[in-house]
């Protein structure tokens, strides 16, 4: 297979990385969730790309075409109930944040530690 060919992968693990390094690398509570979305949405990207078949028809059943090559649904639907669950549990960490910055006064990690100790 070609590189370009696998243009979906790349766009995947560079999302991924970019991801996992601002969650790991920022100490802002609100840059952390930016990098927990991008996160997701990378994971989204990979089950949608793994879902599509090359060649594939929506999965309609067609009088006399019982050979044809079906993409599945499946994974396109699943990602529907993940992408409300991920906007869900960003609003919940937001409504988090918000109530962590009205008791320490700040959403700086270090901060919030020193603070605490």
């Amino acid at each position: 297979m070609e590189a370009l060919g696998l243009f979906n992968y790349w766009a995947v693990v560079f999302l991924m990385m970019t991801g996992f390094y601002t969650l790991i690398a920022r100490g802002n509570l609100v840059k952390k969730l930016i990098g927990l979305s991008i996160f997701q949405a990378s994971v989204f990207i990979l089950y949608i790309s793994l879902g599509k078949i090359t060649g594939g028809t929506p999965p309609y059943l067609i009088y006399g075409a019982e050979d044809a090559v079906y993409s599945n649904p499946v994974p396109h639907v699943l990602i529907l109930t993940a992408i409300v669950v991920g906007v869900a549990t960003t609003a919940v960490g937001l409504a988090l944040v918000v109530r962590i910055k009205e008791a320490y006064g700040t959403i700086e990690e270090d901060e919030i530690e020193d603070e605490s100790l």
